[in-house]
Parts: C-alpha cells; sequence; structure tokens
C-alpha cells in the first residue's frame, strides 16, 4: 500500500455558523492522484485549504507527512507541501522567472542546496509548464491562462512531496489543460502526493486515480473513478442529468450532460 502523505481526520471548519466543511475523513498517498469535485460552494477550495494548513480546522486534524499542521511552523509547511490557489495577485511587478524563482524560497535554509540547484529547478518547471517564453515578461502582462501556467511552474520548482492544486485547469485552453494534468500525474508518480480541485468531470475520470465527491461541505462519495462518477449519483449531487458511459478511446468512463431534459 502507498504511504499515506496527507490525512483529515474528523475536519470540520465554519464561518458565521455554516458549516464550509463538515467532517471529512480523507486520505492522499503518495504516488496517486487524488481529485476533489463537486457543485459550487461543495467545500472543495475551503477543504484544500484545510489540507495545506492555510487554515486550521475548528475540530478534526490534519496531518502531512504525519506531522499536524496546527502545530507547523510556515517555513516547515512550504518544504512539505506547495500549493496553487485561486487568488493569486495579479498586479504583483516581477518577471514570470522570478515568480517561479519564488518556489525555491523555502530551500534558503537548506546547506546543502545550491544556486545551480535552484536554477536548474526553475528552467524545469518552466520548461514543464511551456512558460519558458515568458521569463523575462512583467507577470501582470500575461494572460489569466499564462499566469495560471507560471504560478503551476513555481509550484513545481518548490520541489515538495505533496503538491495541492486548486483549478489548475482554470482559463487554459485544450491543450495546455492536457499538459498540465499530464504534469500532475507525472509528479504524482516520482512518489508524491498530488492533490486536485477539478471542475471537469472527465479530466477527473482520465487522470485521477482516486475521485473525492462533495456536496454541502461533506464527502458524498470516494474511490476510484468507476465507482464515484455514477450517472445517478452526479446528476443527484449536480442538480442536472447527466449520463456516464465508457470513453471511447480510453479505459475511463466519460461524462455527458444530459441536454434533453428540462
Amino acid at each position: 500500500m502507498a504511504d499515506v502523505a496527507v490525512r483529515a481526520e474528523d475536519v470540520t471548519f465554519h464561518v458565521d455558523g455554516a458549516n464550509l466543511v463538515s467532517e471529512v475523513n480523507l486520505t492522499a498517498s503518495r504516488g496517486r492522484v487524488l481529485a476533489i469535485i463537486g457543485p459550487n460552494g461543495a467545500g472543495k477550495s475551503t477543504l484544500l485549504a484545510l489540507l495545506a494548513g492555510d487554515v486550521l480546522p475548528h475540530e478534526g486534524r490534519v496531518l502531512l507527512d504525519g506531522a499536524e499542521t496546527a502545530a507547523a511552523f510556515p517555513g516547515d509547511l512550504a518544504l512539505v507541501r506547495a500549493v496553487l490557489t485561486q487568488r493569486t495577485p495579479v498586479d504583483i511587478p516581477y518577471t514570470a522567472a522570478q515568480v517561479v524563482e519564488m518556489g525555491r524560497f523555502p530551500h534558503r535554509r537548506d546547506e546543502t542546496n545550491t544556486s545551480e540547484r535552484d536554477a536548474a529547478a526553475v528552467a524545469d518547471a518552466m520548461r514543464r509548464t511551456d512558460t519558458t517564453q515568458f521569463a523575462a515578461r512583467t507577470y501582470a502582462t500575461l494572460s489569466g491562462g499564462e499566469r495560471t501556467r507560471v504560478s503551476l511552474a513555481r509550484v513545481l520548482a518548490q520541489e515538495t512531496p505533496i503538491v495541492l492544486l486548486d483549478e489548475p485547469t482554470t482559463a487554459l485552453d485544450v491543450a495546455h489543460q492536457e499538459r498540465i494534468m499530464r504534469e500532475a500525474v507525472r509528479v504524482s508518480r516520482d512518489d508524491r502526493a498530488v492533490i486536485v480541485v477539478l471542475h471537469d468531470l472527465n479530466a477527473a475520470a482520465v487522470y485521477a486515480d482516486e475521485i473525492v465527491l462533495m456536496s454541502r461541505s461533506r464527502i458524498v462519495a470516494e474511490g476510484p473513478p468507476r465507482s464515484v462518477l455514477r450517472s445517478g449519483l452526479l446528476s443527484e449531487v449536480y442538480g442536472q442529468p447527466m449520463v456516464v458511459v465508457d470513453h471511447p478511446f480510453r479505459d475511463v468512463p466519460l461524462v455527458l450532460v444530459d441536454a434533453l431534459e428540462n
């Protein structure tokens, strides 16, 4: 069995008396991609922030590589997990290369780290996200999709055993969506744990090893794609008729919206 890298135990988080995440139990293992799906307001991004240690649960606990986030210093967390959020500032006065270099900042305390290793990690991350051509461009001048790819390059350059991605394919064209999801799989196969929030159910079907389906702050189903992506369950959770069939080219389920029903 793969090593568990992330564990949430009875995690609950509330704001103004409303539970945004309720009694969640979850594990993510090294070598695997875990996708979190669900409709808007289900609690996906809040759960990811809790798993990252960016916010602390009001009940329960989160452990990253066995250490509880509530007791961790930010600098220590940055060596364990890298996070892509939806809230990256747009008007930061740095070039794309400088933004990616920020991913190396946590390694400044590592006496074995070198400037050559930093440079190699940055170059590799930009190559893998197809952002090398933006290196000298000011981050604010990039399109939304280009900024997303540069931010993902920063995450890759951080070289952590746990990678948390909140909607990494947002604003990307089809080719870059596929490229980024393939990179998520590649990262996981390097004995790292990847947790990704996705709205694209078919991307989850193709690239995730396990899927967690959330609805109204709770996990309502979890497991391999075929066990979670079921017509009746998805139709009920999303409030939209859906049909799940076999993908014509891959051995995965394919989710179709039933547009014939009103």
